[in-house]
């Protein structure tokens, strides 16, 4: 969402890591957790794979309902400061220490501002003037985005006939999603290009990471840490800048904070590190698939988003063409 292989990716939704070949998205760590050897009853994968699934496509859901109350970069400072408590908390179980060297701090740094703090705070901004349900189908084009960024900056990735067909379908499924045939009409621009541009933020920083943090000798669980930690004190340098201290703390609101930090991006970033060890990452990072549709469904039913046709056509065609950009010929990504 390997140790020494090229760094898994990280699902839009958290920034977590996946896998090289992932059907989804971003690295937000160079290391996937090495396999424990120890078998596990299928049933409980499968209750993680889906409780997994519901968390991740519920966290635009929490967005939406914590914007209601806080500005989106305190929104963002919240599920980072409560993501990385859960994190920490889990590291020190475990007596697992923090990277080391310069280096590898600098590197982790960039990669926690483009897997982290950019798209969580565009997600958030978004939110303010789209629906969830929108933000979640958008965040489902990022392994479109990075299969066209790959193709150009990683040179072991070679264009495709199926992943061609694959970019071209995701441009489809865009228009579809945002009505094109209507003129965009009744579409806030700016909200759906944030949500785009989080997207796209984060394979700029998967393929950062595949560049410089791959043979890291550092933990999966380690790596991660310290990138929340970073990407928190980034947003706590910001956050003073551009809000004012919340003069009330609406406990709604407040709640979603909590809940999409600690549950939607700590929790969820060690079920997939388990998934991974147990299952792999091609099984585990499946999960991306289910966002979208988790998230469309939350939209509606508890907020009262209204959904047009073209939404969930345009995201069933969404993701038909990330599947065709993550097909493999013999074993390419």
């Amino acid at each position: 969402m390997t140790t020494v292989t090229p760094p898994s990716g990280t699902d839009p939704a958290t920034g977590s890591a996946t896998a090289p070949s992932a059907p989804a998205s971003p690295p937000a760590t160079p290391a996937a957790p090495p396999s424990t050897g120890r078998r596990h009853p299928a049933v409980g994968w499968r209750l993680r794979f889906a409780a997994l699934a519901l968390i991740w496509g519920f966290s635009f859901l929490l967005i939406k309902v914590g914007t209601e109350g806080y500005a989106p970069f305190q929104v963002t400072f919240g599920r980072l400061l409560f993501g990385t408590a859960v994190l920490a908390a889990a590291m020190a179980v475990r007596r697992e220490r923090l990277p080391r060297g310069a280096r590898t701090w600098a590197h982790l740094t960039v990669a926690a501002f483009f897997l982290n703090a950019l798209p969580f705070s565009l997600f958030a901004y978004a939110e303010l003037t789209i629906p969830s349900t929108l933000a979640g189908i958008c965040n489902a084009t990022s392994p479109l985005w990075g299969m066209a960024l790959s193709l150009v900056a990683l040179s072991e990735d070679r264009p495709t006939r199926r992943r061609v067909a694959g970019l071209g379908i995701g441009f489809l499924s865009v228009l579809t999603v945002l009505g094109a045939w209507q003129g965009f009409s009744g579409l806030d621009v700016g909200g759906t290009a944030m949500a785009l541009l989080a997207s796209l933020s984060y394979p700029v920083g998967w393929i950062y990471v595949r560049r410089t943090l791959a043979g890291s000798s550092s933990s999966h669980l380690s790596l991660t840490g310290a990138q929340l930690m970073l990407a928190t004190l980034q947003l706590a340098v910001v956050t003073p800048l551009f809000t004012s201290a919340p003069s009330a703390f609406p406990v709604v609101p407040l709640l979603a904070v909590v809940a999409l930090g600690a549950l939607g991006t700590g929790v969820a970033m060690l079920l997939q590190y388990g998934l991974v060890a147990e299952v792999g990452p091609t099984t585990a990072t499946m999960v991306t698939y289910f966002i979208p549709v988790i998230a469309t469904v939350a939209g509606v039913t508890l907020l009262g988003e209204r959904l047009g046709w073209n939404t969930p056509v345009g995201a069933l065609i969404v993701l038909a063409g990330a599947a065709l950009t993550q097909g493999r010929a013999g074993r390419a990504p």
